[in-house]
């Protein structure tokens, strides 16, 4: 069906941040996949056990015990520090079971008509209820009638979110994107403020706090999740996408009062959690850790931002660079999707998002001197763009 808009180009092998079409061009990927192969293209360890996991097993039903799911569970607790997780196939998986899970929790609590808080420029998903919970009119339009039950505020507002609750007394859960990607990479002014003052909200009308770290999640934003870097923990965390490293999986982890809202027949997945696909989880986790791919994408995306910066300082265009580790956006003055384009052109893989916005989402992996090619190739392109 014709629901992408495809670029001219196919490829046929990856290594590292390098990707090759059938003609042999290398091409600079920044963009992962969509922030999916955070550990780039073809890494030998992920190579060589999901190899040597489909020779053993490559599925079996959720009826049985499934060794690697639990190892990855265990795996996932430890790094989030939360209780419990259900495993599906993509972020949009992950964020329906959130959404389930905040329903049956306002129905446990004796809420008829359960609602969530949403935020203006989210993303959530494509289904229908995801649809329906992201803040883009463009994505929704022609699917109506949307599902209800989702209250929309500003994103990193505080005081739209205590106006809603002193009114609605509905509200059982906030789902929230700490940064949005889809968006723009929309970063909060003070996202420490930001996400403790949802937390205590919540913690004050007994809500839950639903993260969607689909994109900021698996060391993208610099720690494992990006509300790491506050001293908070939500009720229900959201992932895919870099969790496998382009084996599908999805995951909605949950703690605490959240933790035991599912039970038996409440949801379900046929491959959610199958052995191959959480062999690729465990081992990205594990190659993450043992490679310091966290702090790497730290470090070298606020290189990234600062070199951006100052090759692109008093260009007339040029509205921000911003960064959270390895999510790095570009906001320019004027629709730039053709930028995708020309970037194709000179063999590098960028995106374009909320119509103005240049988004970059590197492998972690990505070194000091591909991180400088990456600057070195985008930055004129941007310039001759903008007229300069």
């Amino acid at each position: 069906m014709n629901t992408y808009n495809r670029q001219p180009v196919s490829f046929v092998k990856g290594q590292g941040v390098w990707l090759y079409d059938a003609e042999g061009n290398q091409y600079l990927d920044a963009l992962s996949g969509v922030a999916v192969n955070g550990l780039g293209h073809a890494h030998p360890k992920l190579v060589a056990a999901i190899s040597e996991q489909a020779g053993k097993l490559i599925h079996v039903s959720n009826i049985y015990g499934i060794n690697e799911q639990s190892r990855l569970a265990d795996k996932l607790a430890e790094v989030s520090g939360m209780g419990k997780v259900f495993f599906c196939n993509s972020g949009c998986e992950a964020n329906e079971a959130a959404i389930k899970l905040a329903r049956l929790y306002g129905h446990n609590k004796g809420i008829e008509s359960p609602e969530i808080i949403v935020m203006e420029r989210a993303f959530h998903g494509r289904t229908l209820a995801t649809l329906s919970a992201t803040g883009n009119r463009k994505t929704q339009a022609g699917f109506e009638p949307l599902v209800s039950g989702f209250v929309r505020v500003p994103f990193d507002d505080l005081e739209a979110v205590r106006q809603v609750a002193a009114r609605n007394k509905n509200v059982v859960a906030i789902l929230v994107e700490p940064v949005q990607g889809e968006g723009g990479i929309n970063i909060p002014k003070d996202a420490k403020a930001y996400l403790e003052g949802l937390r205590k909200l919540c913690d004050e009308h007994g809500w839950l706090l639903m993260l969607d770290e689909v994109q900021s999640g698996i060391g993208r934003t610099g720690t494992w999740f990006a509300f790491q870097h506050t001293d908070i923990k939500p009720d229900v965390l959201s992932l895919a996408k870099g969790l496998g490293s382009g084996v599908p999986i999805g995951a909605c982890v949950a703690a605490g009062k959240a933790a035991d809202v599912f039970t038996y027949g409440k949801h379900g997945s046929t491959f959610g959690g199958n052995p191959l696909a959480t062999t690729a989880g465990y081992v990205t986790l594990q190659t993450i850790a043992e490679e310091g791919l966290c702090e790497h994408a730290e470090k070298i995306g606020d290189w990234i931002r600062e070199a951006f910066k100052a090759e692109l300082k008093g260009v007339p265009g040029v509205v921000t660079v911003r960064n959270a580790g390895l999510m790095i956006g570009i906001e320019l003055d004027r629709s730039c999707g053709d930028l995708v384009k020309h970037a194709l052109e000179a063999k590098v893989l960028i995106n374009v998002t909320a119509d103005n916005v240049i988004r970059l989402l590197p492998p972690l992996v990505i070194s000091q001197e591909e991180a400088k090619e990456l600057v070195d190739r985008l930055v004129p392109l941007i310039k001759r763009f903008l007229g300069h």
